[in-house]
């Protein structure tokens, strides 16, 4: 384990094995990070957040932040992170709300720098959410989903799997399994 001692770490979380937490990371403490996890400096580990094995977190992301959503009352209420997903620079993801309770992402994601994931979205396993992807809240997207760079969806909209969504894409309708979509 190699936790900086310029970082935070709050007495309460529950870090596993092998766990890297650079200078200036700081990380709350109902938390849970799984064991082989890279959280790199300036990024921010909030209550509620549930972090699987093999994740990489990276510098300036806000994991686990309280929901942006007005019917938010400081209910107890979790965002969890599956084995080996990516999170890049400066990524947004608020946990759920009482509505659903969690906010869910799944194994071996990618999301790029700048997402915003909201409340009480499912984003499935094998995801690719690129460079400024917006979700508004309730969106469930399905396995091996790609949603290309600067794309919005709104609220409650479901996406299936093995679905790409085109670049700059505003998606505000479901989007069936195994389809391209654009504008």
């Amino acid at each position: 384990m190699s936790i900086s001692p310029l970082s935070f770490v709050h007495s309460d979380a529950q870090i596993g094995n092998n766990v890297t937490i650079e200078p200036f990371a700081v990380v709350h403490g109902d938390t849970v990070i799984g064991d082989n996890v890279h959280i790199h400096s300036h990024a921010i580990i909030h209550d509620g957040s549930r972090i699987g094995s093999g994740c990489q977190i990276f510098q300036g992301a806000a994991v686990g932040s309280i929901p942006q959503d007005l019917k938010f009352d400081g209910e107890a209420s979790t965002l969890e992170i599956g084995a080996n997903t990516v999170i890049r620079e400066y990524c947004t993801l608020n946990r759920g709300t009482a509505a659903h309770g969690t906010t869910s992402i799944g194994s071996d994601c990618l999301l790029m720098a700048y997402v915003h994931v909201a409340h009480d979205c499912i984003i499935g396993n094998h995801c690719i959410l690129v460079n400024n992807v917006n979700l508004g809240g309730h969106v469930e997207i399905g396995d091996y989903a790609i949603i290309s760079a600067m794309s919005l969806v709104h609220q409650f909209v479901k996406i299936g799997p093995h679905t790409m969504i085109s670049g700059g894409s505003l998606v505000r309708k479901d989007v069936p399994p195994f389809i391209k979509a654009a504008r």
